[in-house]
């Protein structure tokens, strides 16, 4: 076991953050506080040219290839062996109906010691939501319940693409107004596009979301290897077949949960970490065909 004193191997160590969102402000404080890990933000860096929530510039490979590749790209800039990026994706929650939902990933990269983590969750922390309108008039509803103008939002016309008339970081009346009735006047139905501005930099609640996240990938960088003592030991597969609390047979839910190392081949098994022991005979296929 490594000694409980001896200093974190990220102590004092500086990471890439490749980010144009001011994602530092959130990500920074729980990877200080969890391993002493320094973030560092290169100002060349247009994470844009990867893909964009407001979809002029689209998004080629899974969120787990960009957040990789972002890392990736910071490092081969500035050189450091360590590097870090976040991805978000957004749309209706997979299992609750109507309920948007923010799949965030945070990928950490360890060049010298071989290390590729990947941390995710899913929250229905967000205000993620769009509507067409002719006026503001028309939107005193969705802007109170999208939080505005604390969360920005973004305006195009509602009929076609047209990157001229792309008004993002839209957070005060007036020039939400004039947005609108530009946007509507150059569409084709006569409506405009009014949706939720989902970079980190101007929505709270992606960035609390974001901070949770760091907070997550904190713990798992703290927790060392019971073998080689590399850090990064955490949950890197699970065992399905949790019984049937009627008929005991298995279902397709998680009885276990595979803990591993990032570098070594080590791994220990647990029961679910929730303490679910049964499944809900809802979950199963013989007693719920």
């Amino acid at each position: 076991m490594s000694d409980p004193y001896e200093p974190h191997p990220y102590q004092g160590q500086k990471a890439v953050l490749a980010t144009k969102h001011q994602k530092e402000i959130v990500l920074g404080p729980p990877l200080q506080q969890a391993v002493g890990l320094d973030l560092y933000v290169p100002e060349n860096i247009d994470t844009d040219l990867l893909g964009t929530f407001s979809g002029e510039i689209e998004r080629h490979g899974t969120p787990r290839d960009v957040a990789l590749r972002k890392a990736r790209w910071g490092m081969e800039l500035t050189g450091l062996s360590l590097g870090l990026a976040s991805e978000g994706s957004f749309g209706p929650h997979p299992q609750l109906l109507f309920v948007p939902s923010d799949h965030e990933l945070l990928a950490f990269i360890d060049q010298e010691r071989g290390i590729e983590i990947v941390e995710q969750t899913l929250s229905v922390e967000t205000n993620y939501g769009h509507q067409a309108a002719k006026s503001v008039d028309d939107l005193q509803e969705f802007l109170t319940q999208v939080q505005f103008p604390s969360h920005a939002l973004i305006v195009r016309p509602h009929s076609g693409f047209q990157p001229d008339l792309l008004f993002k970081g839209i957070s005060d009346v007036p020039s939400l107004r004039n947005a609108v009735a530009l946007c509507s006047a150059a569409s084709a139905d006569g409506m405009a596009q009014v949706e939720t501005d989902m970079r980190a930099h101007v929505n709270p609640m992606r960035q609390r979301v974001l901070n949770a996240l760091a907070a997550q990938l904190g713990r798992r960088l703290a927790s060392r290897c019971p073998s080689c003592h590399a850090p990064g030991f955490g949950v890197v597969d699970v065992v399905k077949g949790l019984p049937c609390e009627q008929c005991g047979l298995p279902t397709q839910l998680i009885s276990e949960e595979v803990f591993g190392c990032a570098v070594c081949t080590y791994r220990e098994q647990y029961p679910r970490s929730d303490g679910l022991q049964v499944a809900p005979a809802a979950s199963c296929s013989f007693c719920n065909p």
